[in-house]
């Protein structure tokens, strides 16, 4: 838990179940390893075979790629000046 700073002790008494990323692994597991290094290949007929791999249905493949999509521009923004000056004004979080 120790891989966020300032966050480890907050989270560490939350009890995740061991099921809880199952369908996210699901989808990973049937995307191809070039899907997976660039989600921008993702087209509609292989959202369609990933949903079909995963036992998910496309409104879920659409829903986790927008999720990995704003997770990758958070991880963007924190990375830059704005995000450098928004981590100094948390407790615990250091550059």
């Amino acid at each position: 838990m120790g891989m966020i700073p300032g966050v480890g002790k907050s989270i560490k008494d939350i009890d995740i179940k061991e099921d809880a990323f199952k369908g996210v692994e699901s989808i990973i597991q049937s995307m191809t390893l070039i899907e997976r290094r660039n989600p921008d290949t993702l087209t509609p007929s292989r959202k369609a075979r990933i949903a079909k791999g995963a036992g998910k249905d496309l409104a879920e493949i659409n829903a986790f790629i927008k999720q990995f999509d704003q997770m990758k521009q958070m991880m963007k923004t924190m990375s830059g000046p704005a995000g450098a000056a928004m981590a100094s004004k948390m407790p615990g979080m250091r550059r």
